[in-house]
């Protein structure tokens, strides 16, 4: 959990906007949008800032998608709850997916909030700070990534039945956006120096079936590898259901788009995937990611788990380890089940116990950790062509495009040796490898 240290130096008269964002990318992009349209009300913003002021403006943008990420989220609000109980800070805002799930409850709880919004009320909230909604600003962000690559997301809610999922009741159905109105917004962030755009959504191939009768990811895909200056495009979230194997050709032929998909797959036993409404069978989900490699040889592909869904057995967790053994995903997340209210999970029997849980997600963890490490050897005397993010102490640190920021491998490059800079791109040798990170040098 994250603790943020603050300090309170001398008042400013100047009163600014510090948003502090919660969660995952999706929130990240909210967050951006928001301080995209302060910033065209002429506020001072400024995104997570460890000094805070008397007279700021806190909005925090919350994640209510599992148990971690809701205490994280009720830790940040009552931390700055009590900054403005001492008059360290001046309002203190609260948006986000906890608070459109939660908000009655928080309100009752917590009262030293100024106002509550939900994750679609952003005029609402613009308005409570004394700011119009512009919609000439739609689609202009602040970035709070390094400017060479942005999240990039292209629809908003979810469809799917997912028996554990609580997001259909924090973000609501699935709702794409327009392509042109993409395009223009990729062609913006290009023109500002982003190199790369991870397309994100709650389902990346339902994209286009609520505005143009069909899943339309494949020509959103082409539209945008045309935009000057868009290097890498990256997929994540796709579901493996209805999956629209056409994307797989438009991958292979434009070299923008990066060999790499983000598939949640959850689990592979018959009766777990049943119960969780995932649509698909084992069969069926074997055979799709063997026609995404067969298609794209080379891709690399990265799912996440559960485990402790209830009603799972031993049997049931020995053939998911056995499938993660046999399939050797590149990259690999496990999250132990969390028991949500209002989900269709909920009216079961959650009967799985917490350390066990945690028992099966660290032995699926371990298997990957040796898979991890395996295929990282295999790369050592290749050259890839790699994306500088930083420089951290002695080293420069980039990515493949085989990888995505904060989960994936990183490339470190000794600084002392070779000379990058950060937002371009390098051919990397790579000379030696960990379990989740490579070392290489510059190839001129």
């Amino acid at each position: 959990m994250r603790t943020k240290s603050i300090s309170t130096p001398a008042v400013t008269s100047k009163p600014r906007v510090n948003v502090v964002t919660l969660g995952c990318s999706k929130n990240i992009y909210d967050s951006e949008i928001l301080m995209g349209q302060l910033k065209g009300n002429h506020f001072d913003v400024v995104h997570e800032a460890e000094k805070v002021n008397s007279n700021d403006i806190i909005v925090i943008n919350t994640c209510g998608f599992i148990d971690n990420a809701k205490q994280e989220s009720i830790d940040t609000i009552l931390q700055y709850s009590e900054l403005k109980e001492q008059g360290k800070v001046g309002k203190v805002i609260v948006t986000g997916c906890l608070s459109e799930r939660y908000k009655p409850e928080l309100e009752a709880e917590i009262a030293n909030v100024d106002s509550w919004f939900g994750t679609n009320d952003l005029q609402n909230l613009l308005s409570s700070v004394g700011a119009d909604y512009k919609h000439e600003l739609i689609g202009e962000r602040l970035l709070t990534t390094p400017k060479h690559f942005a999240y990039f997301k292209i629809a908003e809610g979810c469809n799917r039945p997912c028996s554990f999922c609580a997001i259909p009741l924090m973000r609501g159905k699935h709702l794409s956006s327009p392509i042109d109105q993409l395009v223009k917004d990729a062609q913006a962030l290009a023109k500002n120096g982003t190199k790369e755009l991870i397309l994100i959504a709650q389902d990346l191939t339902y994209y286009g079936l609520d505005l143009y009768g069909k899943r339309n990811l494949d020509e959103l895909l082409r539209r945008l590898s045309d935009v000057n200056g868009i290097e890498w495009i990256r997929l994540q979230y796709a579901y493996p259901s209805g999956f629209p194997i056409e994307i797989l050709d438009v991958m292979n032929e434009r070299d923008n788009i990066c060999k790499y998909m983000d598939m949640p797959l959850q689990h592979i036993s018959d009766d777990m995937l049943k119960s969780m409404r995932r649509g698909i069978t084992k069969q069926k989900t074997i055979d799709v990611v063997n026609q995404i490699r067969d298609k794209v040889p080379g891709i690399a592909m990265r799912t996440t788990l559960i485990t402790g869904y209830p009603g799972e057995t031993e049997k049931d967790f020995e053939e998911m380890q056995q499938w993660v053994e046999d399939t050797k995903f590149d990259r690999l997340g496990c999250f132990t089940y969390s028991h949500e209210e209002k989900t269709h999970a909920y009216a079961l029997v959650d009967d799985v116990p917490e350390e066990v849980k945690q028992q099966r997600a660290d032995a699926i963890m371990e298997i990957q950790q040796g898979i991890s490490f395996d295929k990282n050897q295999e790369k050592i005397g290749n050259t890839y062509k790699v994306l500088v993010d930083k420089k951290d102490g002695a080293y420069f640190v980039g990515r493949t495009e085989y990888d995505s920021p904060e989960v994936d491998n990183e490339v470190l490059i000794d600084a002392s040796i070779d000379y990058a800079t950060v937002g371009s791109f390098v051919n990397v040798k790579i000379d030696t490898a960990e379990d989740f990170d490579l070392y290489g040098h510059i190839v001129k």
